[in-house]
């Protein structure tokens, strides 16, 4: 059993933490609204702090899943007067790889590990306890951590030194907007050809053009409905990490760039809180 703390409790973070409660850790649990924490700890018992500083003092690992750059040093500014030599934070926040290696310098000034952990599988995902995470850091401090990341994640992967997990979380993100952007067009090809979406699931579904996103977004993408869990503004920043990477790099990224101007678009709009599934609705506008 290892002391936790767990910053951030989200859509994400709230069954996150709840699940490393249930395999035996002790938790303890902090959120920027504090009801928030109050109501996890209603539901899963452990400990809720009041500051950041009280829940991680006295811990072995510190999970992080706040919501941009700005917030995790933040938050790691605020845990300072907690640190102690040999701890590890681990941060589950989609950020980006210079966020992630200022975090680990600044923190390897107290003698605290550090893990970039950025997840994919959404609140599903985190619900069920079975999210893909990507790691960089250390071999021997991933080693030690992923036994307890197991708690809920199904795949768990150190891809590198620190800031090799938020460049994976990158590709990620170019690869789910430029699918999603390809399904959107295909769907409305078919549309406009008079193809029945469920059947034409069944005739495509089990080929070549499969996906996550046409085996889970498709028909709802035919419904015009986008009432799901991961937010097109999120979708936006994580692109906007990518970009920026991409930018730095000399590296061309035109779907993604076309994918993130389809959700901008959609942003002043007013629709930044549907899932990013609604990229379709942008093409719909654009006739």
């Amino acid at each position: 059993m290892m002391k936790c703390a767990f910053l951030g409790l989200g859509v994400m973070g709230f069954p996150m933490a709840g699940h490393l409660l249930a395999n035996g850790h002790e938790v303890r649990v902090w959120n920027r609204t504090a009801a928030r924490a109050r109501s996890w700890q209603a539901k899963f018992g452990g400990g809720a702090a009041e500051t950041p500083e009280q829940a991680v003092a006295g811990a072995d690992y510190v999970m992080l899943c706040v919501g941009e750059d700005k917030d995790v040093l933040a938050v790691i500014e605020a845990i300072k007067g907690a640190l102690r030599s040999g701890m590890t934070v681990i941060d589950h926040t989609t950020a980006s790889p210079d966020c992630a290696r200022t975090a680990a310098d600044e923190l390897a000034r107290f003698g605290v590990n550090f893990i970039d952990a950025p997840i994919s599988g959404g609140q599903s995902g985190a619900e069920a306890g079975t999210l893909s995470i990507m790691c960089g850091g250390e071999p021997d401090i991933f080693e030690a951590a992923e036994p307890i990341m197991r708690s809920y994640g199904a795949t768990i992967t150190r891809l590198g030194r620190v800031g090799a997990g938020q460049t994976a979380k990158c590709v990620n993100q170019i690869c789910i907007a430029g699918t999603l952007l390809g399904l959107a067009e295909g769907l409305r090809f078919a549309e406009a050809a008079e193809l029945d979406a469920e059947t034409l699931l069944q005739a495509i579904g089990g080929g070549a053009a499969q996906s996550w996103q046409m085996d889970n977004r498709m028909l709802s993408m035919a419904e015009r409905r986008f009432d799901f869990g991961f937010a097109l503004d999120w979708m936006r920043k994580d692109l906007g990490i990518a970009l920026d990477a991409a930018l730095k790099m000399g590296v061309s990224l035109p779907t993604a760039r076309r994918a993130d101007d389809h959700y901008e678009m959609l942003q002043n709009s007013g629709d930044g809180r549907l899932d990013t599934s609604a990229i379709i609705k942008a093409l719909d506008a654009n006739d």
